[in-house]
């Protein structure tokens, strides 16, 4: 792909603002990005989740996109999008549309990683040409910050909470890229919004403009569940590709790829002391948390690296 970055960063927003969502809220940020790698002249048919982005997006009978929108219940966006994406075609095969669409859904973690994993899983079997985002900020955070099976060991979440008793969430994070890329897909992808974004663009466009189906895990945190200074969001996602937390990789017809590997990997203690919902594990008589969490962290980027070479 040959493009000139600067302007690609300042494409028209298919994403305007007037919405809702928090200020240093990871999803906006997310979508705005992935839809700035449509090309020029195509229209896009979007489908979102039941989740915090949606109810902060759309307010009936108004939208934040400036592209087509359906807002699905919680569990079948992928369902929903496969749908859309099956009738094109057909009415594309009998002439009755002439323009290229394309179809994205977005979810976040609740509706991707739980509760609507059955319906992108069928999704991505049956073939759809669409992409399924999901901006994965670990928690249940519309509904209260209740822990999902994305969320990380030990976060103090309000169903999984730390105290005396409990060390905080007691399950590691599920590894959701790649269960979705053992579905044989063409394109399965990890990034998030740090640097100047070139990452979540070229993955983005891949994504896009693969045929058949693709996903993009997108890290998006979010401020109040995950208790950070609003303008720390680039920072927070820095550091968890520089801890390694949050890997940058990609599986594109079944080769695995390191996109960016740390010339110094920066101790995951870095990360957890910017966000709140770590912050027992700073307590006297915790310190193991911190000495688990970095031993599953080493263990997990040892595996992927083994993966991609």
């Amino acid at each position: 792909m040959t493009y000139n970055f600067h302007d690609e960063m300042n494409k028209p927003e298919r994403l305007v603002g007037g919405h809702r969502l928090c200020a240093g809220c990871g999803a906006s940020v997310a979508v705005r990005g992935v839809l700035r790698a449509l090309e020029e002249g195509d229209r896009a048919v979007v489908a979102n989740a039941t989740s915090c982005l949606e109810v902060s997006s759309f307010m009936y009978p108004y939208t934040a996109y400036e592209d087509s929108y359906i807002h699905s219940a919680f569990e079948n966006a992928g369902a929903t999008i496969g749908g859309v994406e099956a009738a094109y075609r057909v009415m594309k095969k009998k002439g009755k549309i002439d323009e290229t669409f394309k179809f994205i859904a977005f979810g976040g973690d609740g509706g991707t990683y739980d509760i609507g994993l059955q319906s992108l899983s069928g999704a991505m079997e049956r073939g759809h040409d669409m992409v399924y985002v999901c901006y994965d900020n670990e928690a249940y955070m519309n509904t209260g910050i209740q822990r999902s099976s994305s969320t990380p060991r030990f976060t103090d979440a309000t169903t999984s909470p730390a105290g005396t008793v409990e060390p905080g969430k007691r399950q590691n994070k599920k590894n959701l890229t790649e269960i979705l890329a053992a579905h044989d897909i063409p394109y399965a992808a990890q990034t998030t919004f740090w640097g100047n974004f070139k990452d979540l663009h070229e993955k983005s466009h891949k994504a896009i403009y693969t045929e058949g189906p693709a996903f993009l895990n997108v890290l998006s945190p979010c401020p109040r569940g995950w208790r950070y200074d609003p303008a720390d969001l680039a920072e927070i996602c820095k550091l968890a590709v520089n801890t390694c937390v949050w890997p940058l990789y990609e599986i594109e017809e079944g080769t695995w790829k390191l996109n960016y590997e740390p010339r110094k990997k920066v101790p995951v203690v870095e990360f957890l002391k910017r966000q709140g919902r770590f912050a027992h594990m700073f307590e006297p008589g915790n310190e193991w948390m911190i000495e688990e969490s970095q031993k599953y962290v080493d263990q997990q980027w040892e595996k992927l690296l083994k993966k991609c070479r």
